[in-house]
């Protein structure tokens, strides 16, 4: 719910009542991401929505829109500890990917960090790193600030077009 609400909002509505918010929205539908499992048992997590169903991001100026195309936007990643190094993340955002080709996407956006060092405690790395978007397919399309670039996964039949 971070991405999805005023920061006030989410602030006053911390814990149980957003867990609440949350699973309403999975109930109502369509899925707000894309789980991972291994073994019947799940590893990993990829959210994934319009980009316009995330206030924060519509709101952010780092982050802010780069043009009308409509996007769905990759806004968090977790893979459990045990499973990570393993090419998780990748599969999830491949996921990500046939998920919003299936409700009739175009584009799917991230905005993972590029960390300057090779080693990134995982509590940084929340959207994703840059190396899991290229592995599974995302260009960089701008970059906003030196560790944060925009990627993007345009859908075969959209037309292309470069981004100035």
């Amino acid at each position: 719910m971070w991405w999805r609400l005023p920061r006030a909002a989410w602030t006053a509505r911390k814990g149980a009542q957003n867990r609440a918010a949350f699973r309403e929205l999975v109930e109502a539908g369509p899925a707000p991401g894309i789980i991972a499992y291994r073994n019947g048992r799940p590893v990993g997590w990829c959210a994934i929505a319009p980009r316009e169903s995330y206030v924060v991001l519509e709101r952010s100026r780092t982050l802010k829109r780069l043009d009308d195309r409509p996007v769905w936007s990759v806004t968090c990643l977790f893979v459990e500890r045990a499973e990570r190094r393993k090419g998780v993340s990748v599969e999830l955002l491949k996921a990500a990917v046939q998920f919003v080709k299936r409700l009739g996407g175009e584009c799917v956006e991230g905005y993972p960090v590029e960390p300057g060092s090779k080693e990134m405690p995982a509590a940084f790395a929340w959207t994703g790193t840059a190396a899991a978007f290229r592995k599974a397919g995302f260009t960089e399309v701008a970059r906003t600030a030196a560790t944060r670039p925009v990627m993007r996964f345009v859908l075969s039949g959209a037309s292309d077009y470069s981004i100035a």
